[in-house]
């Protein structure tokens, strides 16, 4: 008998321009007064721009919430929840890369259940609905716009904690790639990498179904030929289309399927070192293939075959270590540096191995694997990434 699985997404509206559409969607939706969360940047650039006028344009009151570091952090999120609560709005827009977007799901949710932010940071623990949210990337990478997931950092305990309900996944989603041309090059690289991280472990995860299936290799298949072009010449609105195209199909399939050892190995890089998430993700990635894929060579041929590659007349085991080169080349091609090369001190690294182990082993990620890593094998990885 097969098993039942459930297949989650939120409506979904993609194309160029769609942004300037956000006032009417929101309007559709009943807002009157809107919480937008995005960061200090992209509201200096002007990239809300047409957003911003699209509101004005259906006389909707709008707050803008833009105070924000780089990962989203327990401090953060309750200063927003706090501002939230002093304006009074009924929906919120989170418009930029994951921070953004995890630190407005959690603004919704802590309006509608009581205690803190600390007390939810476990699966499944929120028991009522928030404030519905509408998602907007500025970057092709985090896939959070489409998920049930958010990533909050308690900084008292350098741990950065996955927190899982169905009540996080956005009512709507709005994917302009037009958002995407202010990405800077190394952007640009990290979060491509961190949507072909998702694919690749959606597609391995224990967790995986035929609708995952079908969206992984999709987005393997779109990141690896446009992600390098985007790179390369940050203008490329086609190969910026495609790219969030995929990074949004990737998104699809990891919130389904879930993640695996890269993912759970990587988080705890960024909460003791605060490296971006793509970053840590890109380090990891190419050791992580290669420990992996004996524990199912068939699957990591399929994606070596998505990637590009010419398999024909390989074995599985083959096949699947060209994928792994192959995936080491494109992060070679996107200039990611090792861990050591940015400005990790190798002792600190070193003392913090058995913390991060016990932090990535506690996030359940690893059990999806299609491998099981024991910790000596772990801290090898970790060695490898820097």
């Amino acid at each position: 008998m097969v098993a039942q699985r459930v297949f989650r997404m939120p409506v979904t509206i993609f194309g160029r321009s769609a942004s300037d559409n956000a006032g009417p969607e929101l309007k559709a939706l009943g807002a009157r007064k809107v919480f937008i969360v995005t960061d200090e940047v992209l509201w200096r650039l002007g990239v809300l721009k047409g957003v911003v006028a699209s509101l004005k344009a259906e006389n909707l009151e709008f707050y803008v919430y833009n105070n924000l570091p780089t990962e989203p952090t327990v401090e953060f999120v309750n200063a927003g929840i706090k501002s939230f609560e002093e304006y009074g709005a009924n929906i919120i827009l989170a418009v930029g890369g994951g921070t953004p977007i995890d630190t407005a799901k959690a603004i919704s949710v802590m309006a509608t259940n009581r205690g803190t932010i600390e007390d939810y940071m476990a699966p499944n623990k929120i028991q009522t609905p928030g404030i519905p949210v509408v998602a907007m990337p500025t970057t092709a990478g985090t896939g959070s716009e489409v998920t049930i997931f958010m990533v909050i950092t308690n900084t008292k305990t350098n741990v950065k904690t996955l927190i899982t309900s169905p009540y996080l996944m956005p009512k709507l989603a709005i994917l302009d790639p037009l958002l995407t041309l202010t990405m800077p090059k190394g952007i640009t690289a990290t979060t491509g990498l961190d949507a072909l991280t998702h694919a690749i472990e959606a597609y391995v995860s224990r967790k995986a179904q035929p609708m995952t299936d079908i969206l992984a290799i999709s987005a393997i298949k779109l990141l690896a030929e446009n992600l390098p072009r985007a790179w390369a010449n940050g203008s490329d609105l086609e190969a910026r289309e495609k790219t969030l195209l995929g990074a949004y199909q990737a998104g699809l399939s990891f919130g389904n399927a879930s993640v695996a050892l890269v993912h759970g190995m990587s988080r705890p890089i960024g909460a003791n070192f605060h490296i971006a998430h793509g970053m840590s993700n890109a380090t990891l990635l190419g050791p992580v293939m290669e420990f992996s894929l004996p524990g199912n060579p068939g699957r990591y041929a399929e994606i070596a075959a998505a990637l590009g590659e010419n398999v024909t007349g390989l074995s599985d085991v083959e096949a699947a270590k060209i994928g792994a080169e192959a995936v080491k080349r494109i992060i070679r091609q996107l200039e990611i540096p090792r861990l050591r090369d940015l400005g990790i001190d190798r002792e600190k690294f070193q003392e913090a191995i058995p913390q991060m182990i016990e932090a990535a082993i506690a996030s359940g990620s690893p059990d999806n694997n299609p491998r099981i890593a024991t910790k000596e094998e772990m801290a090898e990885i970790y060695h490898q990434a820097y």
